[in-house]
């Protein structure tokens, strides 16, 4: 388990490297798209372009969202995450038209594609140095297990696809199958609207509180249970903010226990769902169960 100074200090490692990663790309793309004129270069560009983006942006949120509980926000600043991924959304759909109408346009004008083995190359160095970054993202991952990186990491995994399938169209072109070029970066565009759909998706679940996974919240109730002296759990509630799950349940409890045993027993449960899930912050309410009983008989 990571401090907390660890778990700030590898978050901020992550997005930088991220950012910088971003940047290298999209300087060497666009040299080899300027000499290629490769539309399929272009869409690695463009994607590169949105990674530092989207990586910038992560870094903003991240350092945003590391900020603790104040006044004004009771709990925390975690969802500065997901604005800043349907801010993402919005770039990679808007990216994605526009290399979609651009090989249409070479589709219907076709041109021949210039210095495709240099492009070849940049490609190939692009695959070695985003394997380094999600080797980096996987460490920070399993420490931190950060949602923001985690998102990260998955765009630049797909870039490892999105770079494989552009390989294949400039060494196709290479040796004169030049029009592979324009349907490549078709599908390109067609995948990364695609992705900009599923982080749309994400970060509207966690703007609008959705629950967590089933399987998770029966859990929770299921180490409540456990506890010694818990009669019975119910009202359940979840949501995600950012890296951290705010949990509220109310106990079943004997209507004869003293405040302080009840208040003690609450504890041990809000622990045992914290010891599994350490993201969770546990609000547990106790209900007397002749209160619960009588209720549920009305």
């Amino acid at each position: 388990m990571t401090t907390p100074t660890d778990h700030a200090r590898l978050l901020r490692l992550a997005t930088r490297a991220s950012v910088a990663v971003a940047c290298i790309l999209i300087i060497a793309k666009a040299i080899a798209w300027w000499l290629s004129g490769s539309v399929s270069m272009l869409a690695g560009l463009t994607d590169s372009a949105l990674d530092g983006v989207s990586s910038l942006l992560n870094l903003m949120a991240v350092h945003y969202a590391l900020r603790p509980a104040d006044d004004d926000h009771r709990y925390g600043h975690g969802k500065a995450e997901s604005l800043a991924g349907m801010a993402q959304a919005l770039f990679i759909g808007g990216s994605a038209v526009l290399i979609a109408l651009q090989a249409i346009e070479r589709l219907k004008h076709p041109e021949p594609i210039g210095a495709a083995w240099l492009s070849i190359g940049v490609i190939v160095f692009s695959l070695v140095l985003t394997v380094a970054l999600l080797m980096l993202q996987h460490r920070v991952i399993k420490a931190t297990g950060s949602n923001a990186v985690n998102a990260d990491s998955l765009h630049y995994r797909s870039d490892l696809l999105l770079n494989g399938g552009i390989l294949v169209a400039l060494v196709l072109a290479g040796f004169g199958w030049q029009q592979v070029d324009p349907w490549f970066g078709l599908g390109i565009a067609a995948y990364i609207l695609w992705s900009a759909i599923q982080i749309a998706r994400e970060s509207f679940a966690v703007l609008m509180d959705e629950e967590l996974p089933t399987d998770v919240s029966q859990h929770m109730l299921e180490l409540a249970c456990s506890v010694p002296g818990v009669l019975g759990a119910h009202d359940l509630r979840t949501r995600i903010s950012g890296n951290q799950w705010f949990v509220q349940l109310h106990l079943e409890l004997p209507g004869d226990l003293t405040l302080s045993v009840a208040h003690g027993i609450s504890d041990q449960a809000a622990d045992a769902i914290h010891a599994v899930y350490p993201r969770a912050e546990v609000l547990v309410h106790a209900d007397p169960q002749e209160v619960v009983k009588a209720a549920r008989a009305q």
